[in-house]
């Protein structure tokens, strides 16, 4: 079938699903709004420091309107992230101590936090400080409840961590109903335990948040969901009051903390991005949507299928075939609007084991709520899929990848 027709006709089976998803927007929508009214955001925010950044209005504003979003009690918003892993980075060490035990309870975590942690070698690592680590695997795509529960009546654990995308692994992403659940078991074991959330990609997309269900602390990037593609860099953190004061004396030095980092005029971008990030996360999903919907019609293995549940804006492939998914993801940078003309092969990544190929002609470098396409070169060889910042260039850059495997 020629691909615009596939397109079409799966448009038409689709379309209820899309109406949720802007009903779900809406409400995202009008929380955000709320909550700029309700911090006062004004035109004054958008002015820039330099320097040591003190006194920078807009700066805590912009906190206090993340940290009403997403629940929390405080936030740190900060340029100064490099990404959502340093991020993660400097929330372990804001909160582990030497001797301190950190688990993981969904299994290994992303491939970046491999050396952060002391799973491989590094001589900055967690490990490296003398904090021990062990995880805990999913069973059947949910939380193994009795393990935890073992485990933490027997061990005394400082952080729990929990990475609710899927990172390169084939296991689905995890609910803010699974959440809330393994949360309750834990807080009823050992209160003190302080629950940490990698939230990365799952913004805007389920109605609660993990603060909102229980969550001491969550971390995620701002070229991803809340970014709403017009924040250049950074990432935020949000959650209790003593912890965040903890991540700022780690992101910048004891006894500044949060009150410093100049905001180099990013503040507007920032503003921006929150704004606009409900209906960019939608068009992200309706994206996903779509891509599942016609890949599966086309006889591939997808994850989530189109009409399943979802947690985060990632749309898996499985090929089966390095060739293909190498072909799909060059596609994705064809149907890009920046360095379209560029062709992404395999290579060595920095924090990764095996070859990555990665489509990003994003206006940011590394942005995933653009349209973007990576997976790592091993089987069963999946395309990793992510954001578009209308549902319109989402669907030129499908159009793109498939005309690109189905030719002979």
């Amino acid at each position: 079938m020629e691909v615009n027709n596939l397109i079409k006709n799966a448009e038409l089976e689709i379309k209820d699903i899309f109406n949720d998803i802007d009903d779900r927007s809406y409400k995202f929508s009008e929380k955000v709004l709320n909550a700029f009214h309700n911090n006062n955001v004004s035109e004054s925010c958008f002015n820039s420091t330099t320097g040591y950044g003190y006194g920078d209005l807009g700066r805590e504003v912009i906190e206090t309107v993340f940290a009403e979003i997403f629940g929390g009690e405080k936030a740190l918003v900060r340029n100064q992230f490099i990404s959502g892993s340093h991020a993660l980075n400097v929330c372990f060490f804001a909160l582990l101590r030497p001797n301190d035990l950190l688990l993981s309870i969904s299994g290994t975590p992303y491939d970046t936090l491999h050396e952060v942690i002391g799973i491989k070698d590094n001589p900055s690592s967690l490990k490296s400080f003398g904090i021990k680590y062990d995880e805990i695997d999913l069973i059947d795509n949910d939380f193994d409840y009795k393990k935890i529960e073992e485990y933490i009546k027997n061990n005394k654990v400082k952080v729990v961590e929990i990475q609710r995308s899927r990172g390169y692994s084939t296991r689905d992403s995890l609910s803010i109903e699974k959440l809330e659940k393994v949360i309750n078991l834990i807080k009823s074991i050992d209160k003190d335990v302080i629950i940490m959330v990698d939230n990365c990609y799952c913004e805007f997309v389920e109605e609660k948040t993990p603060t909102e269900v229980g969550a001491d602390i969550m971390v995620g990037s701002l070229i991803k969901n809340p970014g709403g593609f017009i924040a250049p860099n950074g990432a935020y953190i949000v959650g209790k009051d003593e912890l965040i004061k903890l991540c700022g004396e780690r992101l910048t030095l004891p006894g500044e903390g949060v009150e410093v980092g100049p905001t180099l005029g990013i503040n507007k971008s920032i503003l921006q991005g929150i704004y606009l990030a409900p209906s960019v996360v939608a068009s992200s999903l309706k994206t996903a949507v779509l891509t599942s919907k016609v890949l599966e019609d086309l006889g591939y293995d997808v994850n989530p299928k189109y009409n399943g549940n979802r947690v985060d804006i990632v749309q898996t492939i499985i090929f089966n075939d390095e060739e293909k998914l190498i072909k799909y993801t060059q596609g994705i940078q064809m149907g890009s609007a920046i360095d379209s003309n560029a062709l992404p092969y395999p290579s060595d990544m920095p924090g990764y084991d095996d070859k990555i190929i990665m489509a990003s002609g994003s206006f940011t470098q590394g942005s995933s709520i653009e349209i973007s396409c990576d997976g790592p070169l091993r089987s069963p060889y999946i395309a990793y899929q992510q954001g578009s910042v209308t549902y319109d260039y989402g669907k030129l850059a499908l159009k793109k990848a498939i005309q690109n495997i189905l030719e002979k």
